[in-house]
């Protein structure tokens, strides 16, 4: 009975109930996007194309592991953790003696994987480049098609899609930048894969000069493993498991890290499916980062949803008071007006969430191809679409709908039917107590996240917090918002007075209409919040970095590079003239399991080039032995000079060095300084970042020095601070898009929220008009109030997006100086203006249309 009352009245107020549909099919698209991409970052395959012919590949353990032991009332409990190290770790060549004595393998190939960039006009396009030794040809396979393999140091050969590209054949010069300085190979053969290679070029190296470049010795990046006949892979991988279990080995005396613990290899065992993430550690990172992105945006999204949802049942109820409050007079109880709203929810939202969650697959397919763009995450990881994102966004649209109603409801289901009716036509003086006290609480809690938020010195700690604050803090508005609006009349009388008709109009209905104007104050106090927060977070982050870079600093030249990074050869020959040259180089450790940017530089003459502010020690004491950490790391850890420090370089290497300084310029440098060549010995990529020079020599000098290093350039420190702004900003762009859609699905909120308010006061400007207001004074009189919404608006968004802005600044930088560019919040607060006008201004003007005596004498 009551489902088929709901089916009625749904069809008979289309328009009515269009409002809520759109917010709802909004938020289902947006979850579903969002719930796409955590899919992908959950079951997205890797497909692999190195290993294609290889079934089962041998590979070092990507991952460092924590096990924690709790003992608690007589029962041991055994936690065990493991995150992914930033390099990739290598395997010790001897277990290929192992590996090959296991029963039912045929064949083992030893693999080496290092950077390789051929120096070519045409470049790869866009495919990253990987130098291997031709004995490894095989686990491809890569046949050649034409001229002979490489035999010695100078021989090289192509794949077939690099040669086409740039021209080159069997005969021809190529100079490689590869560990080492650049050099000049012959081309003596072209080699074509047996399947499609759409990720990466290979360039083959004779097995020799392969094993000077992976720098390396007696280490290899994986083995490619060949069954016998008749050997089923997953057999054959159990077997190797049991051979390989507890394999242990020191690194080589070439590789070794002095004053460190022996290395402990764990090998892993892969096949099918599985290869894809070996080879690719980019793209198995990026699942990690492809989650937490998802998680994130979807988390935020839904909390942003159900907020917006719950204003727009709330209006929309507000705009149906004088009939409800007649199906109470003619005894319909409580329970039942429950029930008929929460139906009518769910045909709304079942009809809304299924359209949505369509919606949202072209969505997510954009997004993802956006990231890929960006360079967020590699194409290697294959977008991932199931039934489950689309069930989900589908249950939690209708539960939100059902759930905004009864919330919506509460007050005309409670109330006496003669109360009812009684506020049909005019609405309560006070907002109820309950709702007081719980914008109250949410206040506080507001307030707590922001000083929270002030204590947390990490980005991935802080993001999250920054922008719950900003929900958590829009709420309480929505629920403080009567008050704040009748407190915001009071203060606007004077002024709205003294404008004409319009104004005094505008100001007895910001007066005599708190709930509707507060249901339109919500969500732009969200937009513009949400706005500034999104576009400011990164800049404050950003510019002081830089600013700390800046300040520590002391070369009067910085050596870049256009490529991979700048040769320890380019270094050495600037020192020949005695200036200081520091060598830096980026990587990422972990201590426990925590992470931290590191860097490793040149010991040799660093206080000339670099000051990173030392507070406790000295960086004299660096070696190989030591490391210099930031005020943070020494806090977080109890780390002063001459501490020792436990930690996992970049390729899994253990180490424990000695504390030798404590900087405060951690976040323009990084958290932990080593020596250059520990980090080198530890990197994918050895060559530098940037190179520090102090020099009485001028700019032509230097670069006609380095002449012979392609893409390298001389550059002033402004200079080299542009480029990292450049890169900040690129880096910036994704977050902005990863938060642009809850701005966007916000900013559709604005706009539905203000139509469906002014569309329900057709009655209102009729009487206007009938008492003698012109048309003109009626359009006046909205826009007046627009105004008055959105100045109300812009002062509760901005205070909210200062207060969180503040602490985050607090938290990561140490200072409250949030960096706000005027031009861009001016911008802000134009866009979130023109959008409160033009969804005023049109249904406005379609409702001034009609006749007064008709749309005054109209039924409702």
């Amino acid at each position: 009975m009551m489902l088929r009352y709901a089916f009625r009245t749904v069809r008979a107020r289309k328009a009515g109930f269009l409002g809520a549909f759109l917010a709802l099919m909004c938020a289902a698209a947006l979850v579903s996007a969002c719930g796409t991409l955590l899919e992908t970052g959950l079951r997205g395959t890797i497909r692999t194309e190195r290993y294609a012919a290889t079934p089962v590949v041998v590979s070092a353990d990507q991952n460092v592991h924590q096990s924690t032991v709790k003992h608690k009332k007589g029962k041991t409990k055994v936690k065990h953790k493991a995150k992914p190290i930033a390099e990739r770790a290598w395997l010790p060549q001897d277990l290929q003696r192992t590996i090959a004595d296991t029963p039912g393998v045929a064949r083992v190939v030893p693999e080496l994987t290092f950077p390789a960039q051929p120096l070519t006009a045409s470049g790869t396009g866009g495919r990253a480049a990987y130098g291997h030794s031709w004995d490894s040809a095989a686990l491809t396979p890569y046949r050649l098609i034409r001229g002979t393999a490489p035999t010695a140091v100078g021989d090289l050969v192509v794949d077939r899609e690099l040669a086409e590209r740039a021209g080159l054949a069997p005969g021809d010069r190529l100079t490689v930048q590869s560990t080492q300085a650049p050099r000049g190979y012959r081309i003596t053969g072209v080699a074509a894969p047996a399947m499609d290679v759409r990720h990466q070029t290979s360039l083959f190296f004779a097995p020799g000069e392969a094993r000077r470049l992976a720098a390396h010795a007696g280490q290899v990046t994986a083995f490619g493993v060949f069954p016998a006949e008749g050997t089923d892979p997953e057999r054959l991988r159990d077997a190797l498991t049991k051979s390989l279990r507890g394999a242990t080995a020191q690194n080589s005396p070439d590789t070794r890290t002095r004053g460190t613990t022996a290395q402990i290899t764990t090998a892993q065992i892969s096949t099918g499916s599985d290869r894809g993430p070996v080879e690719f550690l980019d793209a198995a990172a990026a699942r990690t980062k492809l989650i937490s992105m998802g998680g994130a945006m979807g988390g935020t999204s839904l909390l942003v949803a159900v907020l917006v949802v719950v204003g727009t049942f709330a209006l929309s109820v507000q705009q149906r008071h004088r009939e409800l409050a007649l199906l109470r007079a003619i005894a319909a109880t409580s329970g039942q007006i429950r029930r008929l709203l929460g139906r009518e929810a769910l045909i709304v939202g079942a009809a809304a969430g299924a359209t949505g969650a369509l919606a949202g697959l072209p969505l997510g397919a954009w997004l993802y191809g956006r990231f890929v763009d960006m360079g967020a995450m590699p194409a290697t990881l294959q977008r991932t679409v199931g039934v489950v994102p689309l069930l989900a966004s589908l249950v939690v649209t209708v539960i939100g709908a059902w759930a905004a109603a009864q919330v919506a409801a509460r007050r005309i289901a409670r109330i006496r039917p003669a109360e009812a009716l009684a506020e049909a036509r005019s609405e309560r003086t006070r907002p109820a107590w309950g709702r007081v006290l719980t914008g109250l609480v949410l206040l506080v809690g507001g307030v707590v996240l922001v000083v929270v938020l002030s204590g947390l010195r990490t980005e991935p700690a802080a993001t999250p917090v920054t922008f719950l604050a900003v929900v958590v803090l829009s709420t309480s508005v929505a629920l403080l918002g009567p008050l704040l609006v009748r407190a915001a009349a009071a203060l606007l009388a004077g002024p709205l007075r003294l404008t004409g008709p319009g104004g005094r109009l505008a100001r007895a209905n910001l007066r005599g209409n708190v709930a509707r104007m507060a249901s339109v104050v919500t969500p732009l106090t969200l937009l513009i919040g949400m706005a500034c927060t999104v576009l400011f977070v990164q800049p404050t982050l950003g510019d002081a970095a830089r600013a700390q870079a800046r300040e520590g600093v002391r070369a009067d030249w910085v050596v870049a590079s256009q490529g991979p990074g700048v040769p320890a050869e380019a270094a050495r020959q600037l020192r020949t003239h005695g200036d200081a040259v520091t060598e830096v180089v980026r990587t990422t450790i972990r201590v426990g399991l925590d992470k931290y940017a590191a860097q490793g530089v040149t010991p040799a003459g660093l206080t000339r080039t670099w000051d990173p502010a030392v507070t406790a020690g000295s960086l004299d004491r660096l070696t190989e032995r030591t490391v210099a950490v930031s005020e943070l790391a020494a806090d977080r850890h109890h780390l002063r000079p001459g501490s020792p420090l436990k930690l996992t370089l970049g390729d899994g290497t253990p180490a424990t060095l000695t504390v030798a300084a404590v900087y405060a310029r951690g976040l323009g440098f990084g958290d932990l300084t080593f020596a250059h060549d520990l980090v080198a010995r530890h990197v994918d990529n050895p060559l530098a970042s940037s190179v520090l020079v102090a020099t009485h020599r001028t700019q032509t000098q230097l670069t006609t020095t380095l002449r012979e290093f392609p893409g390298v350039r001389v550059l002033s420190p402004a200079a080299a601070d542009s480029l990292q702004v450049a890169r900040q900003q690129a880096n910036a762009e994704v977050n902005f898009l990863a938060m642009g859609l809850v701005l966007a699905f916000t900013a559709i909120a604005v706009v539905n929220t203000l139509a469906m308010s002014v569309s329900e006061r057709v009655r209102e400007f009729a009487l206007l008009r009938l008492a003698g207001a012109t048309r003109r004074q009626v359009l006046r009189m909205l826009r007046t109030e627009a105004a008055s919404v959105l100045l109300l608006a812009t002062a509760l968004g901005s205070g909210i997006a200062l207060a969180v802005l503040t602490g985050f600044s607090t938290g990561m930088t140490g200072r409250a100086a949030p960096a706000v560019t005027p031009l861009v919040y001016v911008c802000v607060v134009a866009g979130a203006g023109l959008l409160a006008l033009v969804a005023t201004a049109v249904p406005g003007r379609v409702a001034l249309r009609l006749r007064p005596v008709t749309a005054a004498t109209a039924r409702e």
